[in-house]
């Protein structure tokens, strides 16, 4: 992910404990908008996807009456500490860096699958490639440490349409997110082998929302256990269930 400048995050820690103290009627849940099948905005401009059921399935097993916010990836994380929403449930891998600044439920995602895709034909030496990922995100950082030229994005879709135009020879992304585009369009194939990056997607909180983590997490644990998740994740094609 991209760097986050640790200072910012506890300047907002007041903001932080405050809301931690009781979130008064609603949990405001944010996410992207713009990962589909994780979440993306439907033909009526709402929030949809596997994490816009599963979000409305948890806040309801929880008792918690919750909100949909939207928020660029790249601020996501410092938005979150700033309160301007009190979770993140936006495909988000869980990560040893991400947690020096903020918190995660349990995962309510296996680790899913990167994968590679260039425009069909094309034979691309990954090792030496120039590679597109979207910034901020688990798949920069292992192109960064494979040794490739990375070359960053704001959006899932500017990072594609880098392979499209030959400003990237590959993109790396979720193969879930990357599927549906693959089998969509005939000039792009998948390339290489996959890749396990993280620990699953979970929900992110801030550090000080102890109470809200854990009834979040007690919500998931609940799906799992009624098989209720498994069925969301087979629904949506999101991976390899529990």
């Amino acid at each position: 992910m991209k760097t986050l400048i640790l200072s910012t995050a506890i300047a907002a820690l007041a903001a932080g404990a405050a809301l931690a103290e009781g979130h008064g009627a609603t949990v405001r849940m944010g996410t992207e908008g713009a990962y589909p099948p994780y979440n993306f905005i439907n033909d009526a401009g709402e929030v949809d996807g596997f994490e816009r059921e599963l979000g409305d399935e948890l806040c309801a097993r929880a008792e918690l009456t919750c909100e949909w916010v939207t928020n660029d990836w790249d601020s996501i994380i410092p938005n979150l500490v700033s309160g301007n929403y009190d979770t993140i449930i936006a495909g988000m891998s869980i990560t040893d860096e991400r947690k020096q600044v903020i918190d995660f439920t349990e995962n309510y995602t296996q680790p899913d699958p990167s994968a590679f895709v260039a425009v069909a034909g094309n034979d691309v030496d990954l090792a030496g490639a120039v590679i597109a990922a979207q910034a901020a995100t688990i798949q920069a950082s292992y192109v960064a440490e494979m040794g490739a030229t990375l070359l960053e994005f704001a959006t899932p879709e500017e990072s594609i349409a880098a392979v499209r135009n030959g400003e990237a020879d590959a993109v790396l992304a979720d193969k879930a997110f990357l599927a549906p585009v693959v089998e969509a369009e005939a000039d792009l194939a998948f390339t290489g082998d996959d890749v396990l990056i993280g620990g699953g997607v979970g929900m992110g909180v801030r550090q000080s929302d102890t109470e809200l983590r854990d009834k979040f997490t007690a919500a998931i644990q609940s799906m799992k256990a009624d098989g209720s998740l498994n069925a969301m994740i087979a629904k949506w094609e999101i991976g390899e269930q529990f």
